[in-house]
């Protein structure tokens, strides 16, 4: 049998004006043990988030199932006759903090490592170093390789061989995803700007936001599928919206990475594209939002949505409680600076 360990980041996307291209990756995980055994069939298990509640598929149709299974053809290898997945669920569902994009990533690494896949060399993934203010483009791997005392593979564990590259790994969970921007910063950790080129592939940067800031998690009871919220959005938009959306996009790369003061975050979290258009599917998130911007908290939601995310800076976080109620389940996070991590458990 071949086991191997994935842990993904949830991940929150939009940042408020940065729809569909930014993300940021936190420090929230969910953890997924595949077993590629010799029976028949797929057996999965779950603890935590989703677990004995009937409401996952606990065979073929686990999306991280279904996530190796494309893998695998994709990789032109064989079906394996059975597969064991064991996982240990701490992202919240359907509340805008990745959690499909964290089993999809999973079951993508999980499948190249059990095939034994090497990663390729070239990635269109950069990361910022905070040594000056010099940005400093570094190749990356999702999983990270690194070397047992023993020569064997562990941290990243991937085998050298013909297998997909991290752009390929990339191209294929946007592909299961529909979009890139929960999916680049849970490969790649950090805080990721993706796009997509004129061949239709998905491209990404990675930076490393100020350390200064801390997000802040504002989680709900209830829930909101991704496509309910997508479904209020109008076809086309004002284009002074738009030209006001991409101001603030950039101004948020700055704040967060360069200048993290609370007005310039709070300036560069305004948005103009897709809040007030999916307010009325998620009223008590629009409303919290509302209020902790009334008091210079820079507030957003998180991806579509209900949870709501702040940026916490030292002046700010006494102004964070008064406005939050019991409805909530509050969470101060870090960001996590790598993303994706696959060990094989016997070279831990």
């Amino acid at each position: 049998m071949s086991t191997v360990d994935i842990r993904v980041p949830a991940t929150s996307a939009n940042l408020g004006p940065g729809f569909d291209s930014l993300g940021l990756a936190l420090d929230l995980y969910d953890e997924v043990r595949a077993t590629l055994t010799g029976e028949r069939g797929v057996h999965v298990t779950v603890e935590g988030e989703g677990a004995g509640q009937g409401e996952l598929d606990l065979g073929e149709g686990h999306l991280i199932i279904k996530a190796m299974r494309r893998t695998f053809d994709r990789m032109g290898v064989p079906q394996p006759e059975g597969i064991r997945l064991h996982c240990r669920n701490r992202i919240p569902h359907a509340r805008g903090l990745g959690s499909s994009s964290a089993a999809v990533c999973a079951g993508i690494l999980a499948a190249r490592a059990l095939a034994g896949a090497g990663s390729g060399t070239e990635t269109h993934t950069e990361s910022r170093t905070k040594t000056d203010s010099r940005p400093e483009s570094v190749p990356g791997t999702f999983g990270a390789r690194a070397k047992s005392s023993d020569g064997g593979p562990h941290a990243g564990g991937f085998a050298d061989g013909v297998g997909l590259s991290d752009d390929e790994v990339f191209a294929l969970a946007t592909e299961m995803e529909g979009h890139p921007d929960n999916v680049a910063p849970c490969l790649a950790g950090g805080l990721t700007i993706a796009w997509t080129d004129h061949s239709g592939s998905p491209r990404m940067v990675k930076l490393l936001p100020d350390v200064r800031i801390r997000p802040v998690v504002f989680v709900p009871a209830t829930r909101l599928a991704t496509e309910t919220a997508r479904g209020l959005l109008p076809k086309d938009v004002p284009h002074k919206d738009a030209s006001f959306n991409a101001g603030r996009a950039a101004l948020l790369i700055a704040a967060l990475t360069q200048r993290p003061e609370r007005g310039l975050l709070f300036a560069a979290t305004e948005d103009r594209l897709h809040q007030d258009y999916r307010a009325p599917a998620m009223r008590a998130s629009a409303d919290l939002v509302e209020r902790l911007r009334a008091v210079g908290v820079p507030a957003v939601v998180s991806g579509a949505g209900p949870t709501v995310l702040a940026f916490s800076t030292p002046d700010s976080q006494d102004l964070i409680a008064p406005e939050v109620g019991n409805d909530w389940h509050i969470q101060l996070m870090d960001v996590d600076p790598v993303g994706a991590n696959v060990q094989f458990p016997e070279t831990r």
